[in-house]
Formats: structure tokens, C-alpha cells, sequence
């Protein structure tokens, strides 16, 4: 997924990929979701306000401009979401074969960008974006409410451990016991955080510059030495960190950092 609406497949663990759904695919599929809901509305208001995003999508596609894709969740193989930029939002309950719109369902009137989504362990599934953004559902996403943000800055990731994270602008960071109420933590960063790597209780979480932070008893602690380079996601394999952004995937090896070493 990500630019131009583009999702790819892969049936075979990541050695292949395939083109599944393209932009103007996803487009089409907003146009015409978006025309049935107006059609079957009956507040005014908000026929009102759907009839201005039709129009803006008809422009999008006249132009040529491609939904921008910034995240994806799967609930299970066949039911999962994908979002991005001006609040789009797509679900599928096939695998990704085919798609249903559901950013203009949304209570986000501005469509501000969508940047992260999360499923916890109680089934309550987290929405985090730009400007404070922040939904949650209890019912697998059918329907959304908005939660009290602490932060009216960008949110860019979510991950659960102990407890829900959220990561933000600028070192931003909260943490939630229900997705609802946040208090902040404290991080040694001004760097925004842009991802998160949990496994077996640990909690890593990744940043702009080379930040990587994990979390021990007496808070988040720095692992050094790490290459200087902007992470957006990563994972953790046995004693390996593999880390992926800006000049692709970087490789630490958490057994040598109290040595000195890293790769």
C-alpha cells in the first residue's frame, strides 16, 4: 500500500508480490459508496456535507489524484482496513479482493489524514491521525466514537504491550489503559516517533534520527549505538532488531550493543 492507492498481495510469505487493488479502483469505489449514502440519507446536513466531499472526489478523479494509503490492519484473514491521507478509510471482508468506503462514515469532518489503526487484546480497536485525531469502536469497526485527545498535534503510530501506546509529533508520547483516558510519558526525544515494535512484553519504539527507545523499568531508555537513519517500523527477531525507513532496512544486533557494536 501507499501512493497512488496502490495495495499489494503476497500468498507466499513476501518472497512475491502481485498488484491487488489500484488507485483508481479505490476511487471509483468512494464515488460510488459515497453517491449511495447520500441517496439514502435523510438529515440534510450531513447530505449536505457528503454532497461537498462528492464533488471533491470528482475532481480527484478527473485530475488523476490517487488516494494516498498510510496504514493497514488486518482483524483476521479475511476482514481487515486500510486508511490515509484526507481520512480515507477502506474495509474489506474478503481478503482484500474487494473493498467498501467508509472515510465519509467517519466523525471527522475536517478528513483529516488517518495514520494509524490498532486492534487491543479487549477488542476495542484505536483510530490515531493528524491534528489530535483520535476514534475508537467496540463493535469491529462498524461504527466510531471520538476520544478525548491529549495532544493536538499529529499522532503516527499505536502499539499495545502492558497497556496502549500512542506516538506522536515531536516525542509526544501517551499511554492508556482503555484507549480512552491517556496520561503522557516521558521520553528523553523532541523527535517524532513514527512506529512501534512489541513481542513477548518488550516495547521498542522507533523514531525520526536514528531513535530507538526501549522501554525498561526505569522508563524508555536509548539503544545505542543505532544508525542515524528515520524508522517507521521494524521488527523483533530472536536478538536482532530489523528496522525499516529511510535508506531501507537496517539490522541491530541487540547482543552486541553492550560492546559497542551495531549493524
Amino acid at each position: 500500500m501507499g501512493h497512488d492507492g496502490v495495495i499489494m498481495r503476497t500468498d507466499d510469505g513476501g518472497d512475491t508480490w502481485q498488484l491487488q487493488t489500484s488507485g483508481q479502483d479505490l476511487l471509483r469505489q468512494q464515488l460510488s459508496d459515497l453517491e449511495q449514502a447520500i441517496q439514502g440519507e435523510s438529515d440534510a446536513g450531513i447530505r449536505e456535507d457528503w454532497q461537498w466531499q462528492l464533488e471533491d472526489l470528482q475532481v480527484s478523479f478527473e485530475e488523476g489524484v490517487m488516494p494516498t494509503l498510510l496504514g493497514l490492519m488486518f482483524l483476521n484473514r479475511q476482514q481487515g482496513y486500510v486508511l490515509g491521507a484526507y481520512g480515507v478509510l477502506f474495509r474489506t471482508d474478503d481478503g482484500g479482493r474487494s473493498w467498501v468506503s467508509l472515510g465519509h462514515t467517519l466523525p471527522n469532518p475536517d478528513r483529516l489524514h488517518l495514520n494509524a489503526m490498532l486492534q487491543g487484546q479487549d477488542g476495542r480497536m484505536l483510530l490515531a491521525g493528524e491534528a489530535g485525531l483520535l476514534l475508537y469502536s467496540d463493535d469491529q469497526g462498524l461504527n466510531w466514537q471520538p476520544a478525548a485527545s491529549p495532544y493536538e498535534g499529529s499522532f503516527f503510530a499505536l502499539a499495545e504491550s502492558d497497556r496502549f501506546y500512542l506516538l506522536g509529533l515531536r516525542g509526544h508520547l501517551f499511554s492508556s489503559t482503555d484507549g480512552i483516558d491517556w496520561q503522557p510519558e516521558r521520553v528523553a526525544t523532541r523527535a517524532s516517533l513514527n512506529g512501534a515494535i512489541t513481542r513477548d512484553g518488550q516495547l521498542y519504539l522507533l523514531g525520526q534520527g536514528g531513535v530507538v527507545l526501549q522501554r525498561q523499568a526505569q522508563g524508555f531508555v536509548p539503544v545505542q549505538p543505532v544508525p542515524r537513519f528515520s524508522y517507521t517500523a521494524g521488527l523483533l527477531l530472536d536478538e536482532r532488531l530489523l528496522l525499516a525507513g529511510e535508506g531501507g532496512v537496517h539490522r541491530v544486533e541487540l547482543s552486541e550493543l553492550t560492546q559497542g557494536g551495531a549493524q
